[in-house]
């Protein structure tokens, strides 16, 4: 079975590494483009009070997670 090699580098080529190929760069840019939406949804729900009260109790995140994004997804709907 042959393995997908990871193409996730970084942009500033490396003392003996070449420039990444057009492919390479496309897949990064989708890459980054990702993280940050990602990145930034978490930042929000760290801001939310009811997440905040779950990480201090330590025992309701993952029940307070599943409502919000009930919540999130019936606003999305209408």
């Amino acid at each position: 079975m042959r393995r997908r090699q990871s193409s996730v580098t970084t942009e500033v080529p490396v003392h003996g590494q070449e420039h990444l190929s057009p492919v390479q760069e496309a897949e990064n840019s989708v890459h980054r483009r990702t993280r940050a939406r990602v990145e930034h949804a978490l930042s929000r729900l760290k801001n939310w009070k009811v997440l905040r009260d779950c990480r201090l109790k330590g025992d309701g995140v993952h029940q307070a997670a599943l409502g919000i994004a009930r919540l999130h997804n019936m606003a999305l709907t209408g």
